[in-house]
């Protein structure tokens, strides 16, 4: 007679209850200014643990809206921005210490911005731990965008730009908030309908040539000086420029339009 082959019987672990617990507040959307995200997974421990405990979530929700530095433009925009804010989901295979307060804080040097992360700390347990919480900061507002593709060497025009609600975080420059700032621009790179317009998409302009007297404006701490000089080199946007003065003195600025200069002192 064969002996029967005895199959054993394997106990399921439970979850550890912070970590359940972390999960389920990583697993719950947070939004601001009434807008909600669409909740993400959280791995295999979510669907034993309930989503009944919106404290940490509330917390983290706390924290992050009232840091999100907006955009001068996007604030004097026709519509108010709206802040949506979608949390990721911590790594399932993390085995934490059970804990009695976990404490969320915002990540070095705090700016919240695109994609980004929250640190959850247990300030009370049997063992102090500290983990990152994914998170992705969409603010939304108008800005101008092409209305259809739009090759390289296109010089904008009016007609080529309408307003529509767009993300200004999707990227860490920030789009430009007003057609009449693109008008008359040439186009560095083609764009298709609804891309945002940003500074690296468009050619660098040249304010003046080598040797233009040029208007300059010194700042300082509290003060600012007007005159004029002879540029030692041609102006092109966003670099740096060497103005010889009256005085025979050369100063470095940026130019910032037809025959300007500033400097900061």
């Amino acid at each position: 007679m064969s002996t029967p082959t005895v199959q054993p019987v394997m106990k399921p672990v439970p979850p550890c209850p912070v970590h359940a617990r972390l999960l389920a507040a990583g697993a719950l959307a947070l939004a601001g200014a009434a807008a909600a995200s669409t909740p993400l997974p959280a791995g295999p421990a979510l669907a034993e643990t309930s989503l009944a405990e919106p404290s940490l979530a509330e917390r983290v929700r706390g924290l992050v809206l009232p840091n999100v530095t907006l955009p001068a433009e996007a604030q004097t925009a026709a519509a108010p921005p709206r802040v949506v804010v979608e949390i990721g989901e911590i790594d399932p295979r993390l085995r934490l210490a059970p804990c009695r307060r976990v404490e969320p804080r915002l990540p070095p040097p705090g700016r919240l911005w695109g994609r980004t992360r929250i640190g959850l700390r247990c300030v009370e347990g049997e063992r102090p731990w500290q983990v990152w919480l994914p998170v992705v900061v969409k603010v939304f507002a108008p800005a101008p965008v092409p209305v259809r593709a739009l090759p390289a060497g296109t010089v904008l025009a009016a007609e080529h730009l309408q307003s529509a609600e767009i993300d200004w975080a999707a990227h860490a420059q920030p789009p430009y908030g007003r057609a009449g700032d693109l008008v008359g621009r040439t186009l560095a790179r083609a764009l298709q309908p609804g891309d945002a317009v940003r500074a690296a998409d468009l050619r660098l302009r040249q304010w003046f040539a080598a040797g233009t007297t040029v208007q300059v404006l010194a700042r300082g701490n509290g003060f600012a000086v007007g005159g004029e000089g002879q540029a030692l080199n041609a102006g092109i946007e966003g670099q740096p420029v060497r103005v010889r003065t009256d005085a025979g003195r050369v100063l470095i600025g940026l130019p910032v339009a037809e025959r300007r200069v500033e400097v900061t002192l």
